[in-house]
């Protein structure tokens, strides 16, 4: 098998420090102390691709699109390219998909977000090709359902599909989501693997979430810091509490005061007291609960908190599980099991978190 690996490595830099995204804000994300998410992700996923098919030949892009994760890990891949400039560029992305296409590759494996995966499909529509892709998820929306679910699911399904299908690519305009207006728009349709890791497109609906919303604000407790994700579930939740928070951000509240509105980690972790509780909804269709939209809420944060989980009823009924992607496996495996699921004033679901 051949497969081409290209990483976007400034993709989801601005997660963590509250930029909603990294299109046009690198420069502003490295200000914040961002540190690049994508290459330990490609790590992860090529560590595990080594474990499974160790005399996979890799095609890869010179530098940190790819080289340097292959080499890091075992692989000696065959390099057919490089980026033209220290900042790497979409258009960096499409050259390397293009020369994987004249390499004969099986499976383009690209580390990225939506802009990512539209760049890779669109390369490969240009180029003519019916070659698959597959994500290893590092954005901060991935809304489009070419990815697999984390990336050490991407290595696994890379090792063994046999079949394909195709899967529509979804992009937002981050500027747009930063005012808190989600507008997805398909970039492309994509030949992509079959199998039971891959994410759905996202949902961003449906059902009353009034009567939860009210059963958290009567349990809120006197001292207990809240942190509350982003969503429209969660923002019915801040309403309840009797403030307008940041519709796609993290605000930060205790004790009838916003301690922080539409924080970043570090503002996060800053405001924390002895006691707190983070309150996040899955997303619609895919039920991640964290790691997709929400990388504020960090390891860090998360392992100092508690966490209450709320959906609607009819979210739930979209959802099989819930799923966590934090960056950090061994909190993931802490995190996965049963919980309960806020579906009401008082009433709970279980659900299994995987």
């Amino acid at each position: 098998m051949r497969i081409g690996v290209v990483v976007n490595p400034i993709a989801g830099m601005g997660g963590r420090v509250g930029l909603k995204g990294t299109d046009g804000k690198v420069a502003e994300a490295r200000e914040r102390g961002a540190e690049p998410r994508a290459p330990e992700r490609a790590r992860r996923a090529l560590t595990e691709l080594r474990e499974r098919v160790p005399d996979a030949a890799l095609v890869v892009y010179g530098g940190e699109m790819g080289e340097d994760a292959a080499r890091a890990v075992g692989f000696d891949p065959e390099v057919v390219g490089a980026p033209s400039d220290e900042e790497t560029t979409a258009d960096d992305t499409r050259r390397a998909v293009e020369a994987f296409v004249a390499a004969g590759v099986d499976l383009v494996l690209f580390v990225g977000g939506d802009g990512t995966a539209a760049d890779v499909a669109e390369a490969l529509s240009e180029a003519g090709s019916e070659t698959p892709m597959l994500g290893v998820p590092a954005g901060v929306k991935v809304y489009s359902s070419v990815f697999a679910v984390s990336p050490e699911d991407a290595a696994g399904i890379a090792a063994s599909f046999e079949r394909t299908e195709r899967r529509e690519v979804m992009d937002i305009d981050e500027d747009d989501y930063r005012e808190g207006e989600v507008h997805p728009e398909l970039r492309a349709v994509a030949v992509v693997p079959v199998a039971d890791d891959l994410q759905s497109s996202k949902q961003l609906g449906g059902g009353t979430v009034e009567a939860l919303a009210e059963g958290v604000a009567a349990d809120v407790k006197p001292g207990v810091t809240y942190v509350l994700g982003p969503g429209s579930t969660v923002g019915a939740v801040k309403e309840a509490l009797g403030f307008e928070g940041s519709p796609i951000g993290v605000d930060v509240w205790r004790d009838g005061e916003l301690l922080v509105r539409d924080a970043g980690e570090s503002e996060i972790l800053d405001a924390l007291g002895e006691e707190n509780v983070v309150v996040v909804s899955p997303i619609g269709g895919q039920g991640f609960v964290f790691g997709r939209g929400n990388p504020q809420l960090s390891p860090a944060v998360v392992r100092r908190c508690s966490v209450e989980v709320v959906a609607s009823r009819s979210k739930l009924d979209g959802i099989s599980v819930l799923r966590v992607d934090t960056d950090d496996p061994e909190l993931d495996a802490e995190l996965r099991g049963w919980t309960k699921v806020r579906v009401g004033r008082f009433e709970r679901r279980m659900m299994k978190v995987v």
